[in-house]
């Protein structure tokens, strides 16, 4: 994969570069937001490594915008030392896949990376996905909501294509994360919380609209549809 990376810091941006490198990834660094940015219109990335702290424009915002006003599903991940809970859960809402902190163990960053940047391959009768006003487009990785696309980072997406397909069936934390994220990885309850907030409220799956996504206190998640 082309990795873009955003770090000012010399020495850790070394680091970074090495580590994806040695996976035989090929990763480009960038020390300021803005640049990163104008090199997104010029040439593909496969996925960003953002750190959060950094001049000008921070790591969430360049995430903000790449996902606002680039409309882009890029694959990304903030790599930051800020470890607060209330850090993470803002990344996570301006469209963040996962969020690292700091130090970074070499290992996980490369599972975590390569795991949010994985489009699995789906049967071809599951393509499309269409119930009433909302149509997912599996193959294009689009949602539309009355025919307005709606953007969605790419493990939202794969989180609502994985809900659509168990209508009415309760799953478990852990079934919903190995089915997501893979089986080896790591997800906090907060962090899957947030990601299903955001596909509930984007989706518009709320009593008003017919649809209940609920959690099932101690197990997991239901979709239902109420018509």
């Amino acid at each position: 994969m082309r990795i873009a990376v955003l770090e000012d810091d010399r020495s850790q941006a070394f680091v970074l570069r090495k580590c994806l490198m040695t996976a035989g990834h090929n990763a480009i660094s960038f020390a300021r937001g803005i640049s990163l940015l104008e090199s997104m219109k010029q040439q593909k990335f496969d996925a960003l490594l953002l750190d959060w702290n950094v001049p000008e424009l921070s790591g969430v915002d360049v995430l903000t915008v790449v996902r606002n006003d680039m409309a882009s599903n890029i694959p990304a991940v903030v790599v930051t030392a800020r470890n607060a809970e209330a850090d993470i859960v803002h990344a996570l809402k301006q469209g963040a896949d996962d969020y690292i902190c700091k130090p970074i163990r070499p290992k996980e960053l490369i599972a975590r990376l390569e795991t949010v940047a994985k489009r699995g391959d789906e049967p071809a009768e599951d393509d499309m996905i269409e119930i009433d006003r909302l149509r997912l487009d599996v193959s294009g990785r689009q949602a539309l909501l009355n025919n307005v696309l709606i953007r969605l980072s790419v493990k939202d997406f794969d989180l609502a294509v994985y809900f659509m397909k168990n209508i009415g069936r309760v799953l478990s934390r852990r079934k919903i994360v190995e089915a997501v994220w893979g089986s080896n990885f790591d997800l906090t309850s907060r962090t899957l919380d947030t990601h299903v907030s955001r596909v509930r409220t984007k989706l518009w799956l709320t009593q008003e609209n017919n649809w209940h996504l609920e959690a099932i206190y101690g197990h997991g998640y239901r979709l239902e549809r109420l018509k």
